[in-house]
């Protein structure tokens, strides 16, 4: 086995693992709608065995952003909080904070969501 095969099975080995699949891999290739074996493929074409084994915790530290940032578009505060200024940004803050933590936890996105709204209401109607 020459260095280059070598280094693949090594990148191989990362990418398969158990927490790398549950975590990045698999979520990652359906939302992207992308085969997994191509995914798989393409992480290892563009990684870099630094790369590979420093990604999975920043991956991790990366998601409530994430979240963050989705549930600021899904609950449409874009509008209310940038551009018509009435909701509060503290108050967007502490409620994205809120049903990031439910996901975290273990919530389905699609009811935190749901509640996120309930609670957004609640904060229009105050």
């Amino acid at each position: 086995m020459d260095e280059g095969e070598l280094m693949r099975l090594m990148k191989r080995r990362i990418i398969e693992s158990y927490r790398w699949q549950e975590d990045v891999v698999k979520p990652l290739s359906r939302e992207l709608e992308i085969d997994l074996e191509e995914f798989q493929e393409i992480l290892m074409d563009k990684l870099d065995m630094s790369s590979l084994e420093a990604l999975h915790p920043r991956f991790e530290s990366a998601r409530p952003r994430c979240i963050k940032e989705k549930l600021h578009s899904d609950l449409q505060l874009c509008w209310l909080v940038d551009v018509m200024e009435i909701v509060d940004t503290g108050d967007a803050e502490a409620l994205k904070d809120e049903i990031t933590g439910m996901i975290l936890d273990g919530a389905e996105y699609g009811d935190a969501l749901a509640e996120g709204k309930r609670r957004l209401h609640e904060i229009l109607r105050s």
